[in-house]
C-alpha cells in the first residue's frame, strides 16, 4: 500500500516537473531578458535621484524607452526620409569598412525575421551525405550565379537550443521542399527535435 502511494506521488512529480519546468524556464528568460535589458536602457538612472542622493531606478523606463524611440524613428523613415537620403546614407555606412560589414549583417538578419522580405520561411530537409542522414534548414538563397555556382543554393542550419546556426552551400538536387509551416520547423530544430510536429 505504501509502496502504491510513493510509486503514485513519484508519477504526481514527473507529471507536474514537466508542466513547471518549461514554463518557468519560459518565463524565467523572458523576465531576465527584459530586465536585463531594462536596466541597461533605463535612462532616468542618470538623471533622477532618490532622498539620500542614490540613482533611482524606476522599472519598464528602458524598454518603454526603447519602444517610444523605434515608433519615432520608424515614423521618422517612413514619412520624411527621402530615397535620396536613403542612398546617400547607404554609400555612406559602406565607406565605413568594418562598421559597413556590422551593420549589413545585423540588418540582413533582423529584416530575415521582421521585414517585409522574411528569408526564414521556406523550410527544406536536406540530404547531408549518402547514407541518408538529413538536416532541417531553411533556404534563403536561390541564386548563386555570381559566385559562379550555377546549380548550387544557400541553406541556413539553425543549431538546437540556441540562436545561432550554420549557413551551407549545397546542390539544389540534395533540398527537399518541406510541407510544413516555418514556425513548425523551427520549434522542430530548436528544440533539438521534441516539439514542432
Amino acid at each position: 500500500m505504501i509502496k502504491k502511494i510513493f510509486q503514485k506521488l513519484l508519477y504526481y512529480l514527473i507529471k507536474g516537473t514537466l508542466v513547471v519546468v518549461p514554463l518557468a524556464g519560459a518565463v524565467f528568460l523572458i523576465i531576465w531578458i527584459v530586465a536585463s535589458l531594462d536596466n541597461t536602457l533605463n535612462i532616468t538612472q542618470h538623471f533622477l535621484e532618490d532622498e539620500e542622493g542614490h540613482p533611482l531606478y524606476i522599472p519598464g523606463i528602458g524598454i518603454l524607452t526603447v519602444i517610444v524611440l523605434l515608433i519615432i524613428v520608424g515614423i521618422i523613415f517612413t514619412n520624411l526620409v527621402t530615397d535620396p537620403i536613403r542612398n546617400w546614407l547607404n554609400r555612406t555606412i559602406k565607406r565605413i569598412p568594418l562598421f559597413n560589414t556590422l551593420y549589413s549583417s545585423i540588418k540582413d538578419f533582423t529584416e530575415a525575421f521582421v521585414g517585409d522580405a522574411k528569408k526564414f520561411n521556406e523550410p527544406v530537409l536536406v540530404e547531408v551525405n549518402e547514407t541518408g542522414m538529413k538536416k532541417i534548414g531553411f533556404l534563403t538563397q536561390r541564386d548563386l550565379s555570381k559566385l559562379g555556382l550555377k546549380d548550387e543554393v544557400v541553406v541556413y542550419f539553425p543549431y538546437s537550443y540556441s540562436f545561432a546556426g550554420q549557413v551551407v552551400i549545397v546542390k539544389n538536387e540534395r533540398v527537399h521542399k518541406l510541407d510544413m509551416n516555418a514556425t513548425d520547423a523551427m520549434k522542430l530544430v530548436v528544440s533539438g527535435g521534441v516539439s514542432g510536429i
